[in-house]
């Protein structure tokens, strides 16, 4: 039986909004521990709620409690999505995503549409394919605009920024920076959906320093010093909570340094990014360290450099 047949049968299980902030405030606390521990911590719990909440839609009466319940069971085939990218598990996380778009689309819901596109492009992005990704965070900024929201269109922009800067297209890097940051500014003060809250003034502050950080390493070495002050105002703004996010950002202000030749300071920030890293059950996490060690490897000869090498590989091979 699909859903759309078993949803005008209403002899079984009634579902109704209880059922939905439930299924709601489950998928709140999955994505707290993705934060905080990696999508290790939580992929298969988040897996294993799949299919109760996927035959929730079955037990549907009312239009208005569809399509809410339709994006909340969508925004938890986003983050088994996530998870699954955070697991280096591109094809679940596709599979996953695509099925989240569907049901978005059946809700009616642009905004987390949106968020979907940027999480696919994300995806893309981390392994190299930039046109894809590009061709995803379009799409999703398109949603966004149609959403009429100011941090998802933000979000999509920042994310185009740095694809860009992987293009080594420093203007057009920039220019969607600054749009990003315009409409992150115009954003404030409106309410945010759960799916979007995780991007607060330090992401949008560590988006800043990404793409300077990649400029840094694609054009020149000068961009990453432009990105140093947004990096370290990131790295303070993360709560407790944001330990994934700490890490990552701490990875790109010891690369930049290492990049620039500071490799005192590399070091002192790459060992935090490193503890971290070692720490989250995120397999990406571990691979983003890979730009810091080639950074390091440029000064092939001195100790300060291979000792950032070093530890890197040895997180490595810990298999942790």
């Amino acid at each position: 039986m699909t859903g759309s047949e078993g949803r005008g049968d209403v002899r079984g299980t009634r579902v109704g909004l209880a059922d939905v902030r439930r299924l709601e405030d489950v998928v709140a606390e999955l994505r707290a521990l993705d934060y905080r521990y990696g999508g290790g911590a939580c992929r298969a719990a988040v897996e294993a709620r799949l299919p109760a909440a996927a035959a929730l839609l079955d037990g549907v009466a009312k239009t208005v409690v569809l399509a809410r319940l339709c994006t909340a069971v969508a925004d938890l085939c986003n983050l088994a999505g996530w998870t699954n990218f955070d697991q280096d598990r591109p094809a679940a996380a596709l599979e996953a995503f695509a099925r989240a778009l569907e049901l978005a689309v059946e809700a009616g819901n642009d905004d987390l549409q949106a968020n979907i596109r940027y999480r696919i492009g994300r995806l893309h992005l981390h392994y190299g394919a930039v046109d894809a990704a590009l061709g995803e965070f379009a799409r999703g900024r398109e949603a966004a605009l149609q959403a009429h929201s100011k941090l998802a269109q933000a979000i999509l922009s920042a994310s185009q920024a740095w694809a860009h800067a992987k293009k080594a297209d420093v203007t057009e890097a920039l220019t969607h920076l600054r749009r990003a940051r315009q409409e992150f500014a115009e954003a404030e003060g409106r309410e945010t959906s759960p799916w979007a809250a995780f991007f607060g003034p330090a992401d949008m502050a560590a988006m800043v320093g990404t793409v300077h950080g990649e400029l840094a390493q694609v054009v020149d070495v000068r961009h990453g010093r432009d990105g140093i002050p947004a990096l370290t105002e990131a790295i303070a703004g993360y709560q407790g909570g944001m330990t994934r996010s700490r890490s990552l950002t701490l990875i790109w202000l010891a690369t930049v340094h290492a990049l620039d030749g500071d490799l005192d300071v590399a070091i002192a920030v790459g060992e935090e990014a490193i503890e971290l890293a070692g720490a989250l059950r995120s397999p990406r996490t571990r691979q983003r360290l890979h730009s810091l060690s080639a950074a390091a490897r440029r000064f092939s000869g001195n100790a300060d450099a291979q000792e950032i090498v070093d530890r890197v590989d040895d997180l490595g091979h810990s298999g942790r």
